[in-house]
Parts: structure tokens; C-alpha cells; sequence
């Protein structure tokens, strides 16, 4: 009895031995998918919480992104006092086209002999057929009376027996860079509306010579930026036969500079502006590159530390970043409504959100949020970065512009496909930026072409 007692004790502890490794198994089972749950449950970086475009967006959902736009209240669409426009008649028309009724609709009586009584015009816009202009150049030779023969020369660019004019040059360099055309598509408009055969090669041609001669306008623009007080830097990627390369632009109020580059790295700073902005307010995201370039003061873009923000608060249930994020936001509705003469004195506003801050700087994380920390870290080091747009009236508290210059080149590549060669992008940064800054400075784009074109 002893014996059969002592063998069923033995079995019930191998029983519970067995149970606790068990139940030890699945408590570290329980603990891996718990962890694994919370990865997948984590909101992931989008183009509403962070820099990522739109495009990139996984499973992204049929609904506009995040905005950091605060609701203004008033209705959509034009507001009150909005000057509209629509389409006027002509005072002059080209054709007119009198329409009167031959025949009484009572009677049948003919109206020929009758003065008609004018009820009422409508006018038709249309565009004629477009027919390429053919100038013949002749030149000749007159032989004087003391015996020699004197010849005339062909007027400067008149270097071949035929070719395109500048209104063509011009024309390519538009559909090319303002309207993103790839090169098939232009040499097809130009067969199909102008009946002017063109080939891609030509195309081609016609973009390098128009890009030569816009060079004395493309340096003035560079000076432009460097004489500024406000500039505002980006850059982004770019494919050049497949590989990676880059585009980088720096831009004031009334130019924009466009550079392609091989890199993303300091020394193209170095290339294009070795003195860097020593005059200027340099605005830019946090990339080490703009950070290093000399100038008088930085400014980090707002918009981006938002944007993090808004990761911040979708994956962690962390009160800083909820202070952080409202007390940018106080800034900003602070610069919308600060007089040009306030910024040179002292602000009860300016001076509580810089106390804000500096103890949001040194206020203690808890280690269960390390990217807040990191983000934290950042802001303390950049300190003096975050709000110098709080006192210069001209200094933007984000990047937009920068970012909607720079933007220009990937609806390029998204239309045309990637650079063929570096000399394609090369060419297409100096027309691009003169294109915007002919936008900022409200002219005539194809106006100014054309003006580049004839010299």
C-alpha cells in the first residue's frame, strides 16, 4: 500500500513539474505575440505624421492625409469680396456673323426688304489652324569698282541651311519644363498641331542650346539668393538611368535656384555656395547638410516637428509631446497676428512660449518612450533654431516654399520617367528655375522664353 502511496505521489509531482514548464512556455508564448501585437497595433509613419510622401503611403486609405491645419470657420469656397473672373467679349471680334430670318413664320411673307432689329450677340472663341512660317535668309555678294567682292553674312543663328526659330525653341523648353511633356510626346504636338516634323533628338538639341543661352539668366538668380535675407533650402532624390542622384534648390522671396547633384552630402553646399548665407536667415528641415552651411541665423521647419509630433501622439499616450505640439501651435497663431514693429521688442507672449519650452527641453521622459526622447534631445541641441521666426518679420516658420519647389521634380519624373543623363537634369534645373522665378516676379513665362531664345 506504501509502495502503490508513494509511486502515485511520484507521478503527481512529475504531473506538476510537467505543468509549471507548461505553463512557463506559455507564459513566454503569451509574452512574444503580446509584443508582436503591440509592433503591428503601432501606428506607422505616413505622410499625415511625418515627411513621407503620400506615395509611399501603405494601405493608404481613400481620405485626404492629416492636416495641421486648424479649421478657420468660414465656408468653403470664395469668400465674401472675392474679386471672380469670367470670360468677356471681345469689342473688336475678328468675324461677324449676322443672322436674320428670310421668312415670316406667319405668313410666308419674304423679309429681305425689311430692317432687322438687333435682339441680342454671343461670341465664340476659337483657335485657327496653326502653319508653320517659312524665312528665307538670301545672301549676296557686290563687287565695288575697285575690284573687290564684298559678301553679306547670315544674321547670328542662322548657322544651317533650315532650322527651328526661337518661338519653337521657346515653345519646347516650356512644354518640356512647365508642363512636364516627355520628349516623344513634344516632337508629337509638334507634328500633330503645327504639322513641323520634329524629331526626339532635335527636342533634345533645342533644350541644350535654350539652356546655354539662359545661363546669364540662371547666374543672376543664384546672385539673387545670395544677396537675400531669407532663404529658404531643400533638396530631394532623383533616378538618372537608375541611379540614385539629387536635386537641390535654395530660394528667396523673388528667385529660385535649382541645382542637380550626384549627392545629398555637404560639399554640394560647398559647390554652389562656399560662403554659404552669412547675410541670410537660412530656413530649412533638419538635414546635417543645411545645418553646416554657414549663416546669419537658422530656422528648423515647424511643419516637420508637427509632423512627428502627430507619429508621437498616435503611438505613445505621452503628455509632452501633446504640450509640445499645442505650444508650436501657439507660436504660430502668435506669428499671424505680430506688426512688423513688434518684433524688435520685447513680448509677454514670445517670452512665456521661450520659457514653455526650455522646460519642455529639461523635463525628465519616461525611457518607455526612446523616440520622444531622441525627438527631445534633438530640440535641445537645435534650441536656438526653433523660433527665430518669432523675431524676424520676414522669416516663414516652415519650408513650404522650398518643398513646393523642389516638389516640381518628381511631377517630372512621375509624367516623364527618369533623367536619361546627368547633362537632361543639369538642363532641366536651370529652365526650371527660371520658370519659378518668373512666377514669383509675375511674368510671362513664355514671353521670357522667347526673349532668352532670340539672344
Amino acid at each position: 500500500m506504501r509502495q502503490i502511496i508513494a509511486s502515485m505521489q511520484v507521478s503527481f509531482n512529475q504531473i506538476i513539474e510537467d505543468l509549471n514548464l507548461t505553463i512557463t512556455d506559455l507564459n513566454a508564448t503569451i509574452g512574444t505575440l503580446l509584443e508582436q501585437n503591440r509592433l503591428l497595433s503601432a501606428p506607422k509613419k505616413n505622410s499625415g505624421n511625418s515627411s513621407i510622401p503620400p506615395s509611399k503611403d501603405e494601405n493608404r486609405p481613400l481620405k485626404k492625409t492629416n492636416s495641421l491645419r486648424n479649421p478657420s470657420g468660414k465656408k468653403p469656397g470664395a469668400q465674401k469680396g472675392h474679386n471672380g473672373s469670367t470670360l468677356l467679349m471681345s469689342t473688336t471680334p475678328d468675324v461677324i456673323e449676322d443672322h436674320e430670318p428670310q421668312f415670316c413664320n406667319c405668313c410666308g411673307l419674304g423679309l429681305g426688304a425689311f430692317q432687322g432689329e438687333l435682339l441680342n450677340r454671343r461670341q465664340v472663341i476659337d483657335i485657327p489652324a496653326v502653319i508653320p512660317s517659312f524665312t528665307e535668309h538670301r545672301i549676296f555678294a557686290k563687287s565695288c569698282s575697285c575690284g573687290h567682292t564684298t559678301r553679306a553674312s547670315f544674321p547670328s543663328g542662322v548657322n544651317a541651311p533650315i532650322s527651328y526659330g526661337p518661338n519653337a525653341h521657346a515653345q519646347v523648353a516650356y512644354l518640356h519644363t512647365r508642363q512636364y511633356m516627355p520628349v516623344a510626346r513634344i516632337a508629337e504636338h509638334f507634328s500633330t498641331l503645327y504639322n513641323m516634323p520634329i524629331s526626339q533628338g532635335t527636342v533634345c538639341n533645342m533644350l541644350e542650346r535654350f539652356a546655354n543661352k539662359a545661363l546669364p539668366a540662371y547666374k543672376l538668380i543664384k546672385t539673387k539668393v545670395m544677396e537675400a535675407s531669407v532663404v529658404g533650402a531643400d533638396e530631394t532624390g532623383m533616378k538618372i538611368n537608375g541611379d540614385k542622384n539629387w536635386f537641390w534648390t535654395w530660394q528667396c522671396k523673388l528667385a529660385t535656384y535649382i541645382v542637380a547633384a550626384t549627392n545629398r552630402a555637404y560639399q554640394t553646399v560647398i559647390d554652389h555656395f562656399p560662403l554659404g548665407f552669412p547675410n541670410a536667415i537660412l530656413v530649412h528641415d533638419c538635414w546635417s547638410s543645411h545645418l553646416k552651411t554657414t549663416a546669419q541665423g537658422h530656422q528648423l521647419c515647424i511643419a516637420h516637428l508637427l509632423r512627428e509630433l502627430n507619429y508621437f501622439k498616435e503611438k505613445y499616450n505621452c503628455t509632452w509631446t501633446s504640450k509640445v505640439f499645442q505650444l508650436f501651435m501657439q507660436a504660430l497663431e502668435l506669428k499671424k497676428i505680430l506688426r512688423p514693429e513688434q518684433y524688435d521688442n520685447p513680448i509677454k507672449e514670445r517670452s512665456e512660449i521661450e520659457a514653455i519650452l526650455n522646460e519642455l527641453c529639461m523635463q525628465v521622459i519616461e525611457p518607455v518612450y526612446p523616440d520622444v526622447i531622441t525627438f527631445q534631445k534633438r530640440i535641445l541641441k537645435y534650441r536656438d533654431h526653433m523660433l527665430t521666426f518669432l523675431y524676424q518679420y520676414d522669416v516663414p516658420a516652415d519650408n513650404n516654399a522650398s518643398e513646393q519647389a523642389i516638389r516640381n521634380v518628381k511631377v517630372k519624373q512621375k509624367i516623364s520617367g527618369m533623367f536619361k543623363s546627368f547633362t537632361g537634369a543639369n538642363i532641366y534645373a536651370i529652365i526650371r528655375s527660371i520658370i519659378d522665378t518668373c512666377i514669383k516676379n509675375n511674368q510671362n513665362i513664355l514671353n521670357t522664353f522667347i526673349t532668352i531664345a532670340k539672344n
